[in-house]
């Protein structure tokens, strides 16, 4: 397989990810996906926002929420998130902190 191939197909399965999480499986919430799997839809933003800063394109972390969100973080929150219990949240730190912090 040559590498604009590979490059092209990557890109479509990163698009159908985020379909499928932002348009299809909106009840899950990231907290949970943090806690069974090490990464949300915030990480695939910011890993977004990463790429676009290392190929020299200024973007924040809100602007790429955004794209990747298809929306504003808070109309994102009023329609979909849910609150979570005391168990999730210290789940959701010790997570947060073996593969973002520490990541």
């Amino acid at each position: 397989m040559d590498a604009q191939t590979q490059l092209e197909l990557e890109a479509a399965a990163f698009r159908t990810l985020r379909e499928h999480l932002m348009e299809k499986r909106t009840d899950v919430q990231n907290i949970d996906m943090m806690n069974l799997t090490g990464f949300c839809r915030n990480c695939l933003s910011r890993w977004y926002q990463e790429a676009a800063n290392a190929r020299g394109i200024e973007m924040d972390k809100m602007e790429a929420r955004e794209i990747f969100y298809g929306m504003t973080m808070n109309e994102w929150k009023a329609n979909y998130q849910t609150e979570a219990g005391a168990d999730k949240q210290a789940a959701f730190t010790k997570a947060f902190d073996e593969n973002v912090t520490k990541g």
